[in-house]
């Protein structure tokens, strides 16, 4: 998520695998939807994951693509996500947004509990003329926690920060702006390869105004969903979900729909 767009996530899969592993018994972790959850890489795998976004009433979507590597084990992860923005109607456009550079240290990892703090780089990729992109370089911190409260139910909890100094409004202005971004989920695990979502998740950021003020916009969306994993010999796990984003407080009115693919598989 940059500080000037809430970037939600998924895409689905056409289809599952015919050939999913008999054992099957693989736990789904760090597929989550709009909420971060704390588990690095292990080391030799790597995730692929794509996701897209479409929000009905002003039909502007957000589609992103990710992957995450283990540098050389769970201990540390460095990632990329380069998101692709359609724009808000009336006067909507299509491009690439900022891309992330992430790191995420494994602080904490048991049986119940783990904690992964991530710095990202927000690199000003996105045509800031367009309001795909801030048009200057930002930091972002973000602090994912997860617990699991027992074997069939976890949760994660998020809170961040984001600053962009000298932001650009689309005729050219400059502020240093400021975000904050937060979210929750409980996830029920009806079986091992099949869990059910609600995930609650906010943002709090400025926007540059023409005249070089700064105006703060909130949004906040409840995201009830599913997802379902298939697991191979080889190692490979797909996972596939969808869910209904629906807006609430300042939020209210807007609905739309997110779905999810990733694949994670062993590098060697």
């Amino acid at each position: 998520m940059s500080n000037h767009r809430f970037i939600l996530a998924l895409a689905v899969t056409l289809g599952l695998p015919l050939y999913a592993s008999a054992e099957g018994a693989k736990k789904i972790q760090d597929n989550s939807f709009l909420v971060e959850e704390a588990y690095n890489q292990e080391a030799g795998v790597v995730q692929h994951i794509q996701s897209f976004m479409y929000l009905k009433q002003s039909k502007e979507w957000a589609y992103s693509f990710t992957q995450e590597w283990p540098v050389p084990d769970e201990t540390h992860q460095l990632s990329y996500t380069i998101p692709v923005l359609r724009t808000p109607d009336p006067g909507a456009s299509i491009g690439v947004g900022d891309i992330l550079l992430n790191y995420r240290y494994q602080a904490v990892a048991n049986e119940r509990v783990a904690f992964a703090p991530r710095l990202s780089i927000i690199a000003p990729t996105g045509d800031y003329k367009k309001g795909h992109g801030t048009g200057a370089t930002g930091i972002q911190v973000n602090l994912p926690l997860s617990v699991e409260l027992s074997d069939t139910v976890v949760t994660h909890w998020n809170l961040g920060g984001t600053y962009t100094p000298k932001s650009k409004e689309a005729g050219g202005a400059r502020a240093d702006t400021v975000g904050s971004n937060y979210g929750a989920s409980l996830i029920y695990l009806m079986t091992p390869n099949f869990n059910l979502m609600l995930e609650a998740a906010g943002a709090n950021f400025q926007v540059v105004q023409p005249d070089g003020n700064k105006q703060r916009e909130k949004t906040m969306f409840i995201n009830p969903g599913f997802r379902y994993a298939a697991n191979f010999d080889s190692g490979l796990q797909v996972v596939s979900g969808v869910s209904r984003p629906i807006g609430v407080g300042s939020s209210s009115g807007t609905q739309g729909v997110l779905v999810y693919l990733s694949l994670e598989h062993p590098f060697k």
